[in-house]
């Protein structure tokens, strides 16, 4: 019987394989995404927070063209970042920008107060309105923390 973290535990490390640094991936008809989590410290209700490496925040895009049929993004914890207390006062939000690099929609996910060790969100399809890049952002505690990007191309 394979236990809820070990299941966490071979995603994490299914995605650190086939990890993407950053850099945005072409979605013609699906992309997927996993930049790492920074280890940093915040603080909620006077008692401090660390988020500790060991965490990937991946994005998920599968359509064709500037029609996108499916979308999620989320974060996968892996070793000490999978003991952490996790992420609380978390949202996931969607930005979409255009070949200039202009941000022109943005989907903001609702702000979740309680802390999560593996935040996740799924947004609706759309069909863009350009080609440009579709975006994912993790924000904690009002402040961004990693984002993750594929280009929407032809």
């Amino acid at each position: 019987m394979v236990t809820p973290y070990v299941k966490r535990l071979i995603t994490a490390l299914a995605a650190a394989g086939s990890l993407i640094f950053a850099s945005p991936t072409s979605a013609h008809a699906g992309a997927i995404g996993s930049t790492p989590v920074r280890s940093f410290e915040y603080s909620v209700g006077g008692v401090t927070m660390k988020v500790p490496t060991g965490c990937m925040f991946s994005h998920i895009i599968r359509g064709s063209g500037r029609k996108i049929t499916y979308q999620n993004a989320g974060v996968d914890c892996a070793f000490v970042g999978a003991l952490s207390s996790g992420f609380c006062n978390w949202r996931i939000d969607f930005t979409y920008a255009d070949t200039n690099n202009t941000t022109y929609r943005t989907s903001r996910g609702r702000t979740h107060s309680e802390c999560k060790i593996d935040p996740m969100r799924n947004n609706s399809p759309r069909t863009l309105p350009r080609y440009g890049k579709a975006c994912a952002h993790l924000h904690v505690n009002g402040v961004r923390r990693v984002s993750q990007c594929h280009h929407v191309t032809k």
